[in-house]
């Protein structure tokens, strides 16, 4: 069964992957979050970067490919909250793109991310500052203020699952907390 927090983080992700705000998810939404999250990682090498753009073009074409009911090349909100929150579905293709997006946010790799950087992909994607914020210490960051590159992963995955509540992630959906 699906909870409120799951159908409110869906809603949520909808509203930011629609990059342009026309109200559909098309492939332009994701090639521009992706240029946005690319600039932000400053340190990151090349490698990293495009890495990152197939990341959010392979995440474009699974989405469409399981979630474009209706075939005409872009997804509603409709078509993206009656299948997103399907975690078989997504397992394997989520994994891979969150595992992407925390590599770029550890460019020295020692499997730690610093809190600027969190904080500038994720505004970079699109979430609140405050929201950020309460999510990362929600992580149980270091005394040097890092969390480890897993945590990030198993939050993204945790965030697309249609049954949990009261997740670390829940600080990104909603008004910005203070």
């Amino acid at each position: 069964m699906m909870r409120a927090e799951a159908l409110s983080r869906a809603k949520a992700v909808f509203a930011l992957f629609d990059a342009d705000g026309n109200g559909y998810l098309e492939s332009e939404d994701f090639d521009l979050m992706a240029g946005r999250v690319v600039l932000a990682a400053s340190d990151a090498g090349e490698a990293e970067k495009d890495a990152l753009r197939d990341a959010f073009r392979q995440w474009w074409e699974f989405l469409l490919g399981e979630l474009d009911a209706n075939r005409d090349g872009r997804i509603s909100l409709e078509e993206f909250t009656a299948g997103v929150l399907t975690p078989e579905r997504f397992r394997d293709a989520l994994g891979a793109f969150a595992g992407t997006l925390a590599a770029l946010g550890d460019p020295d790799g020692d499997g730690l991310v610093e809190r600027p950087l969190f904080e500038a992909l994720m505004t970079a994607i699109g979430f609140e500052h405050a929201n950020i914020h309460a999510l990362f210490d929600a992580f149980g960051p270091t005394d040097e203020d890092r969390i480890t590159t897993g945590t990030w992963i198993n939050g993204i995955k945790e965030f697309y699952s249609p049954d949990h509540a009261d997740i670390p992630g829940d600080h990104l959906v909603g008004d910005p907390v203070s």
